[in-house]
């Protein structure tokens, strides 16, 4: 019979655990030097390797030929603890075992000695189900069990313990699988089973999976039964995921308070039978990735994507403010849980659609604070109402920053090498860096905010446009005087506020040079000379040297 994914690969050493080295490389060394406890704890969250572990150690205790600290999985122990024949070894649901007569029974066989092994091992798992009775019926037999007898719990909710049963124990904490170790052994498990996985599509698994190992093969063991090639198209139809298309455009509608095409986004995939539950997180990941972005200098270690997509989520950050992104969780957050207390989803989504459009309607602190920056700002809050500064050419959406980095030591040079805007440059070369540059969308919204900081500076920005590459934001503006204001330290301090306040980030300063055209040839006077003589019908003749002789 086909055994799933999960159950086939479950590790059978510790070394074959992944991501919990700070639980397994203790145990190895516990079971090395003998110092075998008679209570261990295990917590963590779903799908970490709790349950695993625990039989791995059982095995461990037992094993007549151990490896340093590992199981054999040779001895007739190892191999009757691995098809479940040795009796020796008890596992038990608390869930379902929770009352006081489960627990006097477990303590009764607990004092008779084992049959075929060394100790007598109980798993509990999901311990903190056991009754309030339970637990005190087995405080006495945890604190001193027979010689021949160790306790396993596992818990996923370790809160819910008394603290009585947590001083009886070895405890020990199973951590969140890192997104990078689940997409290796995702690999690994794929290429074993004779098929191939992308590393985008990996990357995607680890994320659905949230740090659950076994979330990750159930969800590959069914992308398998699709397509023995996964891919990123695979796992979106697999787990029901609509692309992320969607989520975009859902943000750039709620940016611009659009609530008609965020009303018809959602009826369109509300037709496409999308769980608008599921529609909900998924809106709620997409705007905690905006977050982390805009508030932190590099984010891609917390969030399991590929670089394209980092990218794109990036350039939708630049021009989103972080009180929109806020407003948005917290709303999102709310509709989802008024979904699960049974209100009907999509109504619950059309209205939290409609408050995150409009904010006057919404009378939450997240709301207020997005319109009290609306209105520091000076934005409209209607795009259609946008002033002529929001709505001038789209050059301005990407240039910024003009001042450069080495502004501060250069201040200091004679005035003839700062009179030029190209005199002081980043330490990278500025042509290099506009190869790389992309349109800042948010710079309107900066030279509104240095509008309120300094008319005169907000005047020698008109018409300016920013770019950003890499940690630099270049700025091309028309007049020399920009640059020139930009020269002063104080000046430049209230760029990099205004630019930080709208993006969430810091970014160094230089200017935007564009690629020059190449500058025609221009053709030798003389030869002007002499094909104007032949149209006169002049004769023409070359001498030796490089002159033209002319005869008439």
């Amino acid at each position: 019979m086909y055994q799933v994914l999960y159950r086939k690969w479950r590790p059978r050493r510790f070394a074959d655990v992944v991501g919990q080295p700070q639980v397994t490389v203790t145990l190895q060394h516990e079971l090395t030097e003998g110092r075998i406890a008679h209570a261990y704890l295990f917590t963590g969250s779903r799908g970490t390797g709790k349950t695993t572990c625990a039989k791995i150690l059982a095995k461990a205790v037992n094993c007549l030929n151990p490896q340093e600290g590992d199981p054999c999985g040779e001895c007739e122990i190892c191999r009757a603890a691995d098809d479940g024949s040795l009796m020796d070894i008890v596992e038990i649901d608390a869930a379902s075992n929770n009352g006081v007569d489960n627990i006097r029974s477990l303590r009764e066989e607990a004092n008779f000695t084992p049959a075929a092994a060394k100790y007598r091992v109980y798993i509990i798992d999901e311990v903190h189900m056991l009754s309030v009775g339970a637990f005190n019926a087995l405080l006495k037999t945890l604190e001193e069990p027979p010689p021949h007898v160790i306790f396993i719990l596992a818990t996923t909710e370790v809160h819910k313990l008394p603290a009585t049963i947590l001083s009886r124990c070895q405890r020990f904490d199973f951590r969140r699988i890192p997104p990078e170790d689940i997409a290796q052994r995702l690999h690994y498990v794929a290429q074993e089973e004779g098929a191939s996985i992308e590393e985008d599509a990996a990357l995607l698994l680890a994320r659905l999976a949230d740090g659950a190992l076994r979330d990750a093969l159930s969800l590959l063991d069914q992308c398998l039964g699709r397509s023995r090639t996964v891919t990123e198209a695979v796992v979106n139809e697999t787990a029901g995921l609509a692309g992320r298309d969607h989520l975009y455009a859902f943000a750039q509608a709620v940016h611009q308070q659009d609530a008609a095409s965020v009303l018809e986004l959602i009826a369109h995939l509300h037709e496409g039978s999308k769980d608008m539950a599921r529609l909900c997180e998924e809106l709620s990941s997409h705007y905690r990735s905006l977050m982390l972005i805009k508030t932190m200098k590099d984010a891609r270690n917390l969030l399991a994507i590929s670089q394209e997509e980092y990218a794109r989520l990036e350039k939708q950050a630049l021009s989103i403010p972080l009180t929109t992104v806020l407003h948005c969780l917290d709303t999102l957050q709310d509709a989802l849980e008024k979904m699960g207390r049974g209100a009907d989803r999509r109504t619950e989504m059309e209205m939290a659609a409609i408050r995150l459009c409009s904010p006057e309607l919404d009378t939450g602190s997240a709301a207020i604070l997005r319109r009290i920056e609306a209105l520091e700002r000076g934005a409209p809050r209607r795009a259609a109402a946008a002033p002529p500064v929001s709505e001038e050419p789209q050059a301005q959406e990407s240039t910024e920053e003009t001042a450069p980095v080495q502004q501060d030591r250069q201040a200091e040079e004679p005035a003839a090498q700062n009179s030029s805007r190209h005199a002081a440059q980043p330490a990278a070369s500025t042509a290099d860096l506009a190869k790389n540059a992309v349109p800042l969308d948010a710079w309107p919204e900066i030279l509104q905010i240095m509008k309120g900081y300094s008319a005169t500076i907000s005047a020698a920005f008109t018409g300016s446009s920013a770019y950003v590459s890499g940690d630099y934001v270049l700025i091309d503006a028309p007049r020399e005087m920009a640059f020139e204001l930009l020269r002063k330290s104080s000046q430049r301090g209230k760029m990099r506020d205004a630019i930080q306040q709208v993006t969430g980030r810091v970014y160094k300063l230089g200017p935007y040079r564009r690629p020059e055209a190449p500058q025609e040839q221009q053709e030798d006077p003389l030869l002007q000379l002499a094909s104007m003589a032949r149209e006169a019908g002049i004769e023409v003749t070359e001498t030796k040297e490089p002159e033209l002789e002319i005869q008439t």
